[in-house]
């Protein structure tokens, strides 16, 4: 049994036997990183035969044959699946073909069988600081609703968030945040906005439901080395050179006075 992404966004996935987890953490055998994919999104686990797709994260979408599941459900060939946005079909493994052992190339025998799906890094990121949300990570791309519905590209479960909060647009600045009539507002640096812009560093929170914006294809630019003339004066201690021409001239001056003193000039 394999999966194949029909928009042909990824690579086909075969799923073997035991247990393979899907979601944006590196760990899961199938990494999806995209808007509505939960870190721990959901498992399929094969066992004699028979295929269920088992829920991990219950605050994200999990969509089978256009019905949402909450807890599992049988998996065969022909179903269709929604991970978030992400949809992909199940279809059973075709026989392969036999092909000479020298044929294979080296690189096919060392797969760990780990399925690796290279998205571009998304140019802004929302971190969850506070509330239902707190350490998760949500890839922005495009525009987004923010919500409690289930549908919203970044769903968010609780009660003080309106169905449909707000609207985020990435730009080429920052995000444009607009609100949609929520109920508790819509707050950018703890100034409540219908619209505004959201800058990295900046924080969105929804009532008591926190975020802050990153960059992280950004980096800060590195702290310029303070410049020779910037440097504090030199020391006119006795350990200096200043110093040492200091205690010179003052030796000199002292001898130069002994020398008419004993002259009698002085």
């Amino acid at each position: 049994m394999k999966l194949i992404f029909p928009n042909g966004e990824h690579a086909a996935v075969d799923l073997g036997e035991g247990v393979t987890r899907i979601g944006s953490s590196s760990d899961s055998q199938i990494v999806l990183v995209a808007p509505g994919v939960a870190v721990n999104h959901c498992e399929i686990e094969i066992r004699g035969g028979k295929a269920v797709v088992r829920i991990r994260d219950q605050s994200v979408a999990t969509v089978l044959n256009g019905r949402q599941i909450t807890q599992e459900g049988p998996l065969k060939p022909g179903d269709l699946l929604l991970f978030g946005r992400i949809g992909c079909r199940v279809v059973a493994n075709e026989k392969p073909a036999a092909m000479p052992a020298a044929s294979v190339a080296p690189a096919m025998r060392e797969d760990d069988g780990r399925t690796r799906v290279r998205m571009a890094l998304p140019k802004f990121m929302l971190r969850g600081v506070s509330g239902a949300t707190f350490g998760r990570n949500f890839a922005l791309v495009g525009s987004m609703t923010i919500g409690r519905q289930s549908d919203c590209g970044i769903p968010i479960p609780a009660e003080e968030i309106s169905r449909q909060h707000a609207r985020l647009q990435v730009t080429a600045e920052g995000v444009m945040v607009e609100d949609l009539g929520s109920a508790n507002g819509t707050w950018i640096n703890d100034k409540r906005v219908h619209t505004g812009m959201l800058n990295p560093g900046d924080e969105l929170r929804l009532d008591t439901v926190r975020f802050l914006l990153l960059a992280p294809g950004s980096q800060a630019p590195a702290a310029a080395p303070h410049p020779v003339e910037d440097a504090a004066p030199a020391s006119t201690g006795s350990g200096s050179p200043i110093g040492w021409i200091i205690g010179a001239v003052v030796l000199i001056g002292a001898i130069a006075i002994g020398v008419l003193k004993y002259l009698g000039k002085i």
